[in-house]
């Protein structure tokens, strides 16, 4: 009968590899060591190389209290977004926005801490946050007329850039702030241009929420072609799909001639191209829709495919990002410039 075996000892855990380990395998200081590590200068470079070889074969991982201490840096930044989490997840032109803003930080090394606002209550437990000294910076975005969210970042001293055209008194000439945004108003009157070219003369428009800069200046330069247009054949949707099909609805009880419309974003005309099938309108026969944004998982989907003006989302996140990392690597320097608007243009498909 056969003898039953002891069973085998666990192995014991092997050390973490210490600042100290990583010194002695490279054949520096620990003062060297340290340097290289927290992203320090005054190394000399194949100096640097062999720490930098020691801490891949020791696998040496920082230690994230320690660094702070050091370089007086979280590594992370805050994202605080001013809508709810459902709208947030719900929305691919957030999704587009985020993944620059994330593989910019994540490039750097720096962890993104993403925020919500869902109502006022929250902004008392985000303001909190951001006074905590959890993060070094913050990137805030989708921002409401009056919001406080960069105030209480300016009254707690956290470097901050702003995702759209602030749009409070004196946001224009105050040269502390930093923004990014994409040509709204160009964009919009493009659009509009398109569809005269058609020929079209009845054009409405679906607006976003009018407490937000880009809606605003998309309404703007809808105005700048159509400065005597009819005050029926404007909507204000909330730039989802549900809003773009009440104010179609809307639209069509108002002027049931009309055959154009401008949507202000993708999600606001593919609700509007439903409502306009279900009412027996065909596109772009009866009427021509034009959307904004160029969504990749929306525009090219919807049926007809949609014609629409195209604003580099994720690069927006980006350079929003690639800001904030600039003031927080060279706090002493100006930043030029202290806005960025990227450009828009046209994408021609089946809707008009």
């Amino acid at each position: 009968m056969a003898q039953p075996q002891p069973e085998a000892e666990s192995a014991a855990p092997l050390p973490r590899p210490t600042l100290e380990s990583v010194a002695e395998r490279a054949g520096v200081s620990r003062a060297t060591a340290s340097r290289v590590i927290n992203g320090g200068t005054g190394v000399r470079e194949p100096l640097r190389e062999k720490v930098q070889k020691a801490v891949e074969e020791l696998g040496y991982v920082p230690n994230l209290a320690a660094r702070t201490l050091v370089t007086r840096r979280n590594q992370a930044v805050a994202v605080v977004v001013a809508e709810p989490e459902s709208r947030l997840f719900s929305d691919p032109f957030f999704a587009q926005h985020l993944r620059g803003i994330s593989r910019e930080l994540s490039a750097a090394d720096n962890q993104m801490v993403l925020l919500f606002i869902e109502d006022q209550q929250d902004y008392q437990r985000v303001g909190r946050y951001l006074a905590g000294g959890h993060v070094d910076g913050a990137l805030l975005f989708s921002l409401h007329q009056s919001d406080p969210l960069p105030e209480m970042a300016r009254r707690v001293g956290l470097p901050t850039v702003i995702g759209g055209r602030p749009g409070w008194p004196g946001a224009e000439s105050d040269r502390e702030l930093v923004y990014v945004d994409s040509d709204n108003r160009g964009g919009a009157r493009t659009a509009v241009q398109h569809l005269r070219s058609l020929g079209r003369t009845r054009i409405a428009t679906i607006t976003g929420p009018l407490d937000q800069t880009s809606s605003m200046d998309r309404l703007d330069g809808y105005r700048d072609l159509l400065p005597d247009g009819d005050s029926a054949l404007i909507a204000v949707g909330d730039f989802t799909p549900e809003g773009g099909r009440r104010a179609m609805a809307e639209l069509l009880e108002r002027r049931p001639d009309l055959d154009a419309v401008f949507a202000a974003s993708d999600q606001m005309a593919s609700g509007a191209l439903h409502v306009l099938r279900t009412h027996g309108r065909t596109v772009p026969d009866d009427v021509a829709v034009v959307g904004f944004d160029d969504v990749e998982s929306i525009a090219a989907w919807t049926e007809p495919p949609l014609t629409t003006i195209r604003q580099d989302i994720e690069e927006m996140g980006r350079l929003m990002a690639r800001l904030l990392l600039r003031r927080l690597n060279t706090p002493s320097q100006p930043l030029t410039p202290t806005s960025v608007i990227t450009p828009t243009r046209l994408i021609l498909r089946g809707s008009a």
